[in-house]
C-alpha cells in the first residue's frame, strides 16, 4: 500500500512539473518577441524633398516632373490653384502658358516625419530656329555666276551616272539672263543639284520651262536626299514633280515638305522634244 501511494505522488509531481514548465517557456517566449531588439537604433535620417522638372518636346506648357527626394515614401505635389498629386513622377499642364510658377513638394516617411520644398517652374516657349532658305548655284544657268566668279552656266547641274551634261542655249528670249539650260529631244541629258533644306519645312522651288515642239515633256522633279546614282533611285525618291509640255515659257512652282531630310536633289529630265529650262529659285512657302 505504502508502494503504490508513492507512485501516485511521484506522478503528480511530474505532472505540474510538466504543466509549469511549459507556462513558464510560453510567456518567456511571448515576452521576447514583444521586446525590441537589444541592438535596434532608431531612425534618425529624415526625409529631404527635392525635385527636377522638364518640358515636353511638343508642348512647352507640359511639364514632366522627376522626384529627385531621399528617405521619402509618400509624396504630395502643389501645383497652385488647388490642383495637387500624390505620384512620384507627376505630369501637369499649365494651360496659361508661359510664366513663372511656384511648385511645392511635400515628402513624408512612414515615421510620419516629413520635409518640403519649393520650386519656381519656368514655362515659356522656345523660339523656332529659323529654317534655311535653300542656296541653288548657277540658278539661271549664267556664265561665271559661281560664289567664286567662275563657272559656264552648268557646272552645278552635273551627275554623269544618271545623263550626259545639258547644254546652254543663248538667245534673247530667255527668262532671265541670256542663258537657259538646253535639254536635246534624245532625252539623254540631265540636270541635276543637290541643296541644303531644313528638315520638316515647307518649301517651293519656281522655274519657268518650255519645248521646242509639241509631243514631248519636261519634267523636274525634287527627290529625297542625295548621292543618286541610278533611275531607279530617284524614281523611289520622288518628294514631288512636275511634268509639262508648254511650248512657250511657262512658270512653274513645285511645293513641298522636306520631311526628315537635310538634302534634297533637283532632277531635271526631258522626254520626246527639245526642252529649255530657266531662273530656278528656292524659298519658304
Amino acid at each position: 500500500m505504502k508502494n503504490k501511494v508513492n507512485i501516485i505522488r511521484t506522478t503528480t509531481f511530474l505532472l505540474v512539473s510538466m504543466i509549469m514548465s511549459f507556462t513558464f517557456t510560453s510567456c518567456e517566449d511571448q515576452f521576447d518577441f514583444e521586446l525590441p531588439d537589444s541592438n535596434s537604433k532608431a531612425d534618425t535620417v529624415l526625409p529631404s524633398a527635392n525635385f527636377t522638372y522638364i518640358a515636353d518636346i511638343d508642348d512647352f506648357k507640359k511639364i514632366y516632373f522627376s522626384d529627385l527626394s531621399s528617405e521619402s515614401t509618400m509624396y504630395l505635389w502643389d501645383f497652385g490653384s488647388g490642383v495637387t498629386s500624390t505620384e512620384q513622377d507627376p505630369t501637369y499642364t499649365f494651360e496659361a502658358g508661359e510664366g513663372t510658377y511656384p511648385v511645392t513638394l511635400t515628402t513624408s516617411d512612414a515615421n510620419g516625419a516629413s520635409d518640403t520644398i519649393t520650386i519656381d517652374v519656368v514655362v515659356f516657349e522656345p523660339e523656332v530656329p529659323l529654317a534655311i532658305i535653300p542656296v541653288i548655284l548657277e540658278p539661271s544657268f549664267e556664265d561665271n555666276t559661281l560664289p567664286d566668279g567662275s563657272g559656264d552656266g552648268r557646272d552645278s547641274w552635273k551627275n554623269s551616272n544618271l545623263g550626259g551634261v545639258i547644254q546652254i542655249n543663248t538667245s534673247s528670249s530667255v527668262p532671265d539672263g541670256g542663258q537657259a539650260a538646253k535639254f536635246p529631244g534624245a532625252g539623254d541629258r540631265i540636270g541635276y543639284q543637290e541643296i541644303e533644306v531644313s528638315p520638316n519645312t515647307d518649301y517651293v522651288i519656281s522655274y519657268s520651262y518650255r519645248l521646242e515642239a509639241a509631243g514631248g515633256s519636261c519634267t523636274v522633279a525634287i527627290l529625297a536626299g542625295g548621292g543618286f546614282t541610278t533611275q531607279a533611285e530617284t524614281d523611289a525618291a520622288i518628294i514631288q514633280s512636275f511634268t509639262g509640255s508648254a511650248e512657250a515659257y511657262t512658270p512653274v512652282n513645285i511645293l513641298f515638305n522636306s520631311g526628315a531630310n537635310s538634302t534634297v536633289s533637283i532632277y531635271i529630265t526631258n522626254q520626246g522634244e527639245e526642252a529649255r529650262v530657266d531662273n530656278f529659285t528656292a524659298d519658304l512657302q
